[in-house]
């Protein structure tokens, strides 16, 4: 699979000379990514802030995924060797987090990392045991984060162990509850992450807005509906 200038992701058989897919997306895709369990999945870093999964079989059909969090391009993105987490890494100055196996299929970002100290975010990738996560970012340096941020990285106890499981199903049994929820979904952000954040749900909202009024005062079909996972793919070429 490749990406270019043009907007366009390209998926190649090595068999022939010219891509057997092609898409072209509303803005640019700066990296892509392969589903190391299932074959025919790719995960695109976009422009948009966001980071899409496809079924490189149904390109055309929209993203089978979206993940946001991001408040500005995503430059790099990577799967963890269990295919059932993504780790994006972006413009923004934080690297993020996506359990593929909630019930929104990732839809929001597990975890948040950033730092005083790290710039903006050009490469991620998970170590080949899914333990840790690496980034590189513009102020040189290579970090070393844990995957999952609550687990110590020390050899447990069984009685520790025991502990943490016990605590885990507490979550789990409880994350209904609306006090448990609001821990559960609480991070940390920097304020002008969250002051950018803010400002992108008003100016979505108000996009969301002029359309349903567009659609509203115009003839019908003028304005059709289109789903959210294929409002950025413009076209499919043969």
């Amino acid at each position: 699979a490749s990406t270019g200038s043009d907007r366009s992701v390209a998926i190649y058989d090595l068999r022939v000379q010219t891509a057997v897919r092609k898409i072209v997306l509303s803005m640019r895709t700066n990296a892509v990514a392969w589903n190391p369990i299932e074959a025919f999945t790719i995960a695109l870093a976009n422009e948009d802030h966001n980071v899409y999964t496809y079924d490189m079989r149904k390109l055309a059909g929209g993203a089978r995924g979206i993940h946001a969090g991001h408040v500005r391009a995503v430059m790099s993105v990577d799967y963890a060797p269990t295919g059932q987490e993504l780790v994006s890494g972006s413009y923004d100055q934080t690297v993020r987090l996506f359990n593929l196996r909630d019930s929104h299929f990732g839809r929001r970002s597990s975890d948040v990392y950033h730092s005083k100290r790290m710039q903006r975010v050009f490469s991620v990738a998970f170590s080949a045991d899914a333990q840790l996560v690496m980034s590189a970012s513009d102020d040189g340096d290579v970090r070393l984060w844990k995957a999952h941020a609550s687990q110590p990285s020390k050899p447990l106890l069984p009685k520790e162990r025991d502990a943490l499981q016990y605590a885990e199903k507490l979550k789990r049994r409880y994350r209904h509850v609306p006090e448990v929820r609001r821990i559960l979904n609480h991070r940390h952000l920097p304020k002008p992450i969250h002051r950018m954040q803010n400002n992108k749900q008003i100016m979505k909202a108000s996009q969301r807005r002029k359309t349903d009024n567009r659609r509203r005062h115009s003839a019908p079909e003028a304005e059709p509906h289109v789903p959210e996972k294929r409002r950025h793919v413009v076209k499919e070429l043969e």
